[in-house]
């Protein structure tokens, strides 16, 4: 190969290189593609073929030490923080109107919302600690904390 191309083979392996990264989105690929682009230009100023390798790989070396770990750290995304009704969910409510699979009204984050029990045959007094599985529209679906007395015990099949 004539020593006056080396730079346009340089420059395709960045081309190259920087498709498979926008595919993958590695970040490695990214930065190879930038070491490429730097041996393109000294390519262009004339070095030889191992100055260019030598480039390439100072290049590629300094940017997987020293770019990618920090990139890697801002890349990861804080949890997801749930807002509105969603934060509601897993929160702790006292009855404060019979609930049933029909309906009913907890005290929840300072406010009465209405409810219904996730149990459909379930029937929760006033005055039960109730846990929150879900909000549906502006209802809460809410299922007893603790076990209420009338399922503490195991109904005997001779008692009618």
């Amino acid at each position: 190969m004539d020593g006056s191309m080396w730079w346009l083979l340089w420059l395709v392996a960045a081309v190259v290189l920087g498709a498979a990264e926008f595919v993958t989105l590695t970040l490695f690929l990214g930065l190879l593609a930038g070491a490429s682009l730097v041996a393109a230009v000294a390519a262009g100023l004339g070095a030889s073929v191992p100055v260019q390798l030598l480039v390439f790989a100072l290049t590629g070396g300094v940017g997987l030490a020293a770019v990618r770990p920090i990139a890697r750290r801002n890349l990861t995304l804080p949890p997801p923080s749930r807002e509105g009704s969603d934060a509601l969910v897993g929160r702790s409510a006292l009855v404060t109107r019979e609930v049933t699979a029909d309906g009913g009204l907890v005290h929840l984050s300072g406010e009465d919302w209405s409810a219904r029990a996730f149990d459909e045959d379930l029937v929760i007094p006033p005055g039960v600690r109730v846990d929150v599985f879900g909000i549906e529209g502006a209802t809460a679906v809410v299922h007893p904390r603790d076990p209420l007395p009338d399922q503490l015990r195991e109904p005997d099949p001779l008692e009618e």
